[in-house]
């Protein structure tokens, strides 16, 4: 495969060659439980949410804003974490984030109001993505070819279990304590990572490999990866799939309970059917990318998720029966996972030397993309199943018409 170097006008120092550096089992377990921080401070204190309206006085609107500031907390915070660690090097910039992580964690527990627990959440957030940033770039310090791609399926099988482990947790906390104990819990769990990460994490960015300068070479790097079609084209790809799949986490229980009358045990084993294939299709990516073709397997994923959402959309507007939702929302939240690793792996196997930033702008699209998407579903109301059937179908069609991006850029090179 023919790498491509970057733009002759650019300002930053050309790819590197990648790193001969052993990789213990420690420091890819490490790795890979950076990666569950922005899930699971999504997912488990989702079942403790009504408890937590009722007793903060909240409106259910007010109190779910906790969860959009933690989304914009998580993309934004990549925008900031990723140059400082290509600047500074991983380990610093990971040890600060958890450690705020953990602090934050205890200051919503603590909580007087829902105002108070907003503004905290969205911190909490904003070090969460430091965890997310570095597991990316560091994984590109350490791993090239075929490792990569692995490793970038891996972590994508780590973000579907944390999705199906999340409320599970939580559900099974809210039984032995308050919405406040979730987030101890929580504030338990970055205290663990911050030990792991003490023991465990090597600077995985070597000082002679490090970005200088300031402000002004940080909008350069972005200039330099926004001149790159196919970065630019694994980022949108990126961004819409995962717009599907927040469309999806926003309104599929209101469909699927609410207009298909599953019970709350049925939606959680959809729920789990959705997530299971999702870790098992992102596990067969990295392998088919690997011994097949990157650009081959991201239209094969594109092609899985384009189905599924216009079968969504035909099942909205005909009608159609349980299983046909099913096995839509199936083969859509899978075709995503496929994804994941081949557009990762292209969006950042070019960019040794400023892989944190390059990740920055993957995290961005994921979950600005992911917020802007969510709220449109339910623009109809709960019991019109519609828009999500056209969010998710437009988001999906998007995604598609951006490989023409990718297989440009490949022409180019």
């Amino acid at each position: 495969m023919t790498a491509t170097g970057a733009p002759a006008h650019a300002t930053a120092p050309g790819p590197a060659p990648a790193p001969k550096q052993a990789v213990g089992r420690p420091l890819a377990v490490v790795l890979g439980l950076l990666t569950i921080f922005g899930p699971i401070s999504m997912d488990l204190y989702l079942p403790v949410l009504p408890a937590l309206t009722a007793e903060l006085r909240s409106t259910t609107s007010v109190a779910q804003l906790t969860i959009t500031a933690c989304l914009l907390g998580l993309a934004i915070g990549q925008v900031v974490a990723g140059p400082l660690s290509d600047r500074f090097g991983r380990r610093k910039p990971l040890i600060i984030g958890v450690i705020a992580y953990t602090v934050t964690s205890v200051l919503c527990a603590l909580s007087p109001t829902v105002e108070t627990l907003i503004l905290a959440r969205f911190v909490q957030g904003l070090a969460g993505a430091v965890g997310i940033v570095i597991a990316q770039a560091a994984g590109r310090d350490v791993y090239s070819g075929g490792k990569l791609i692995r490793y970038y399926g891996r972590l994508t099988v780590l973000g579907g279990l944390a999705a199906i482990i999340g409320p599970v947790i939580g559900g099974q906390l809210a039984a032995v304590t308050d919405w406040r104990g979730v987030f101890l819990f929580l504030a338990a769990v970055g205290v663990a990572i911050l030990v792991a990460s003490l023991v465990v994490f090597r600077e995985t960015l070597p000082q002679d490999r490090r970005i200088t300068g300031g402000l002004s070479h940080t909008l350069n790097d972005f200039r330099r990866l926004l001149a790159d079609r196919m970065f630019v084209g694994a980022v949108l790809i990126t961004g819409f799939t995962y717009a599907a799949i927040f469309a999806y986490l926003s309104g599929a229980t209101y469909i699927l309970q609410g207009m298909y009358g599953l019970s709350p045990q049925g939606y959680s084993f959809a729920f789990g059917l959705n997530s299971l294939g999702f870790v098992i299709f992102g596990f067969i990516s990295g392998r088919l990318a690997e011994h097949w073709s990157e650009r081959g397997t991201l239209a094969l994923g594109l092609a899985m998720a384009l189905a599924g959402a216009l079968g969504l959309l035909a099942t909205a507007l005909l009608h159609l029966p349980l299983i046909a939702i099913i096995l839509s929302l199936f083969t859509m939240v899978s075709g995503v996972a496929v994804t994941s690793p081949p557009a990762t792996s292209l969006a950042l196997k070019e960019y040794p030397d400023i892989a944190g930033t390059a990740s920055s702008l993957l995290g961005l699209a994921r979950f600005s993309f992911g917020g802007l998407a969510a709220p449109l579903v339910g623009i109809c109301g709960a019991n019109d199943p519609v828009p999500f059937g056209i969010v998710a179908a437009a988001a999906a069609a998007a995604a598609a018409l951006c490989l023409g991006l990718v297989r440009r850029r490949r022409d180019l090179g």
